[in-house]
């Protein structure tokens, strides 16, 4: 409270709880919070592009003295800040009455990303979307979660077209100051330095925090005065550089933000990593207990026994490996501090399939971890041929890595709009019981009109949006050729597929260009015709995707297609918000079995979006024949052509006549039960609530024990 009195001295202080929720990402979940700044000004907030510090620190103080004088406005500020706070107390939550006692130590939780919200571009995709929805489910449920990250100043990338249908990958510097994230300060109130251990020559962080409801998450960041030049810019990116840049960024991530943990005097009980990023964490683990004095033996039984590890990669290129002569370059100190040889130290990292390719840092975290899931159960199984080799003795499918299936966090994804609507027919406490499918049942009772209405309300404001951001092009003196592909010719009246993901090859984001001539035939039927929003972008170091990118903007920019291709341009979270509710159906295309999960179809079935996918990732678990539509996907050299075959047919035959099929008063009643299936029978699974709970009943309980030596609650 104090510390947000110092960053809004203007704010007057009847209303300096502003302050306070402005510094506390709670309000990007909370509907009643995000209003109450509309309140205080909508061009203002709209303006902070829906950040509310900004948005505080640039509102004139007339605005905020009426404010504080007027009874309709203290009103709901003083509800909202009841809320606030009484959610901010720790006492009587799920956690601590289900799995383990407050006095646990809390559960580190190390990720390379954070999909939080757009004012905090710490994220590329669903791995940050995944780790800031269960940042938040944390939160919601009580979880004593202590998250580490980095700060990343020039965040992911801005994407950019160029007249040539080019992605140009523009550095966005964060204004720090205009964004809810804090400092850290020493005992002498002075910007917190920590040295990364051992790491020679030396390699220093300044730590910055954001508070995620209830959850602390600290990022560090080395472009600081103490560094060398080489070493400053090695957290200004996400996942930049190369395979050097990557190991110092991951040296960072793993023994530092240990370190900071460590010199925060934040102790905890497990370790839970987020992809292998991370991994040198469980390393920092195990030198502090030998430096303590304990076996190297001892210690890495008692850190493995509570480390906890996701693997979200499929795919073997997409799992870092580095050469052996790198890890030599900056361990070399290292390996002495555990006890080590050099040859034992290799040989944590060596997959025994591939001894000679170098340090893999997948093969550490599950020879390092007692826990191991894949987020999906596909993806599962796919990790256990995968990592056999890890476990030779074992037949393969008992090889010990489970599935605990992606989930999205639901107050955030869903359309308040949509929520209210739930609420009148699902009951008021549907939002605090959503992972209770019996809850979902009711959906039947929604009104087919009044559904329709409410989706057609959505897909009117999605593409409203986009022609908002065509505009603003058009004032930033854009060609008029990049105008007319962001989508200005898009008609609500259409039946709108939805493709937003990364544009990675295996995604397949072209799959529906295999046969030009007959998607133009679709996309431009008189009487049922189809349209397509894109967005997305590539990985700067990414050329293959960056020509998918480059051929679908040349398709949208083409006249035969009648406007029916849109690229819109920079996707991020905020667009994502606008897609994932206003299209018709999302468009799934991966290479199976190429896709971990795939969390955005989760999102868009919440919001009654129905999913046509291949089966891979999540939809073998979440299609049941009625929530939308499913092909399996072929095999062989002319894989995409049968699979872009099946595609057609399934729009041709089952998704364009039912969308059309309409009653006298506009409905179309069939395509609304599709949509009413998609959402009872998805969103209570593959919500971020019920995947929190399986970490929790899974491996936490479990974890906790192993760590405190005490049984935990059963439950």
């Amino acid at each position: 409270m104090e510390e947000s009195k110092d960053k809004f001295p203007h704010i007057p202080e009847r209303i300096a709880g502003l302050g306070e929720l402005a510094y506390n990402l709670w309000w990007s979940w909370h509907p009643e919070a995000r209003m109450l700044f509309k309140m205080l000004s909508r061009p203002a907030w709209k303006l902070s592009v829906h950040n509310p510090v900004k948005m505080l620190h640039d509102i004139d103080g007339e605005t905020l003295d009426a404010a504080a004088k007027d009874p309709k406005f203290l009103r709901h500020h003083d509800a909202v800040l009841a809320r606030f706070r009484s959610d901010m107390n720790p006492a009587g939550n799920w956690f601590y009455s289900r799995i383990a006692d407050p006095a646990m130590l809390p559960i580190a939780y190390f990720s390379a990303e954070y999909g939080l919200h757009h004012s905090l571009p710490f994220y590329a995709g669903g791995l940050g979307f995944l780790a800031g929805d269960f940042l938040k489910e944390c939160s919601d449920l009580g979880v004593p979660v202590v998250a580490m990250g980095f700060m990343y100043p020039e965040g992911y990338l801005r994407q950019k077209i160029s007249p040539d249908g080019r992605q140009a990958d523009e550095s966005e510097t964060i204004d720090r100051e205009n964004a809810p994230i804090t400092r850290v300060l020493n005992g002498m109130g002075n910007r917190l330095t920590v040295r990364v251990p051992i790491i020679e020559p030396p390699i220093y962080v300044e730590v910055w925090k954001v508070l995620v409801g209830k959850v602390v998450l600290y990022l560090m960041d080395t472009d600081i005065d103490a560094n060398d030049p080489w070493n400053r810019g090695i957290t200004s990116h996400l996942y930049a550089g190369g395979p050097e840049q990557r190991l110092r960024q991951e040296i960072v991530l793993g023994i530092g933000g240990a370190e900071v943990l460590n010199t925060l005097g934040i102790k905890y009980s497990v370790l839970h990593l987020n992809e292998g990023h991370p991994a040198f964490a469980i390393l920092e683990r195990i030198r502090e207990r030998v430096s303590a004095g304990a076996a190297y033996e001892d210690a890495f039984r008692e850190v493995r026994s509570t480390t906890v590890f996701t693997t979200h990669t499929p795919v073997p290129a997409g799992h870092d490996v580095f050469p052996f002569d790198l890890i030599e370059k900056y361990f070399h100190p290292y390996w002495p501090a555990l006890g080590l040889s050099r040859d034992a130290f290799f040989q944590l990292g060596i997959a025994p399939k591939e001894p000679n390719a170098g340090f893999n840092m997948t093969a550490f975290a599950l020879k390092a971890s007692a826990y191991h899931n894949g987020v999906s159960r596909k993806h599962a199984e796919v990790a256990r041929s995968m990592w056999h080799q890890l476990w030779p003795d074992l037949p393969e499918d008992k090889v010990p890595i489970v599935h605990i299936t992606n989930g999205v966090h639901v107050p955030t994804w869903i359309q308040p709009k949509t929520s209210l609507l739930y609420t009148n027919y699902l009951g008021a406490q549907w939002l605090a019981d959503h992972d209770n499918r019996d809850i979902w049942e009711l959906t039947d009772d929604i009104p087919n009109k009044e559904l329709w209405i409410n989706h057609y309300w959505h897909k009117m404001k999605l593409i409203l949006r986009i022609m908002d951001r065509a505009r603003q092009r058009w004032f930033d003196a854009r060609e008029p050729r990049l105008i007319l592909a962001s989508g200005v010719l898009l008609d609500p009246n259409v039946l709108t597929l939805g493709f937003a993901r990364r544009f990675a090859t295996y995604k397949r984001a072209t799959l529906l260009f295999q046969d030009v001539g007959r998607l133009k035939k679709i996309l431009t039927d008189r009487w049922k015709p189809v349209q397509i929003i894109f967005a997305g972008k590539a990985h700067p170091a990414d050329e293959p995707g960056k020509k998918l990118l480059q051929q679908v903007f040349s398709a949208a920019e083409d006249s035969s297609f009648g406007g029916r291709i849109a690229f819109v341009e920079d996707y991020d979270e905020q667009l994502a918000q606008y897609i994932v509710h206003g299209v018709d159906v999302w468009l799934n295309t991966p290479l199976p079995p190429l896709e971990a999960c795939g969390t955005s179809g989760m999102k868009a079935s919440l919001n009654g979006v129905p999913h046509l996918s291949i089966l891979d990732g999540w939809w073998p678990e979440g299609f049941n024949g009625k929530n939308g539509w499913a092909f399996e996907g072929a095999e062989g050299e002319l894989r995409d052509d049968r699979d872009a075959e099946a595609l057609y047919e399934i729009l041709e035959k089952e998704v364009i006549p039912l969308y059309y099929k309409v009653d006298d008063d506009g409905v179309p009643r069939d395509w609304v039960r599709v949509m009413k299936e998609a959402i009872k029978s998805n969103s209570p699974v593959f919500s971020a609530r019920r995947m929190t709970k399986e970490y929790a009943e899974k491996f936490y309980r479990e974890a906790l024990k192993s760590a405190t030596g005490k049984a935990g609650i059963s439950g």
